[in-house]
């Protein structure tokens, strides 16, 4: 689904999606630079229950948060250089986990995400607004759901 958001709408889908998702869910986020990916990625850790600020973890690839309702697994791939490289910190192991695992420049590794995910592509509308598409791919029952958060 399609929507354009002001940036209001946008934290607000932020938190609903944030008490949505469960142990398992992979949140895949595309978008170009300053189209809101950190900033929705902050909100949904926040309301995720999420107490430490969450950093971009451009330089380690992935930071782990364990104070939520469950962990959160922050990934952050736009330096890699082939998408393959995302096995060199345990992707793997955290996919297939018991935690959240959220993705910011998930297209640099569209091989390699699960068979299901949540995938939000974020671009620029204007100054104050965002054009969001939003799909649950792999799974057209949780993909009504998460479309009736919005």
């Amino acid at each position: 689904m399609e929507k354009i958001m002001s940036f209001a709408e946008i934290n607000d889908f932020s938190k609903k999606l944030a008490n949505y998702v469960m142990p398992g869910d992979t949140v895949a986020l595309i978008g170009d630079l300053g189209t809101g990916k950190t900033t929705f990625s902050q909100n949904f850790a926040k309301e995720f229950g999420v107490t430490e600020n969450l950093k971009s973890p451009t330089f380690n690839y992935v930071l782990e948060y364990f104070s939520g309702k469950f962990p959160l697994y922050h990934f952050d791939v736009y330096r890699l250089s082939t998408p393959e490289e995302i096995y060199e910190v345990g992707y793997e192991d955290y996919i297939n986990g018991d935690g959240v695992v959220l993705i910011e420049w998930a297209n640099i590794i569209e091989s390699e995400l699960p068979k299901e995910y949540i995938e939000i592509k974020f671009e620029y509308f204007d100054e104050n607004t965002r054009k969001l598409n939003i799909s649950f791919i792999g799974n057209k029952v949780r993909e009504k759901e998460l479309l009736e958060l919005c």
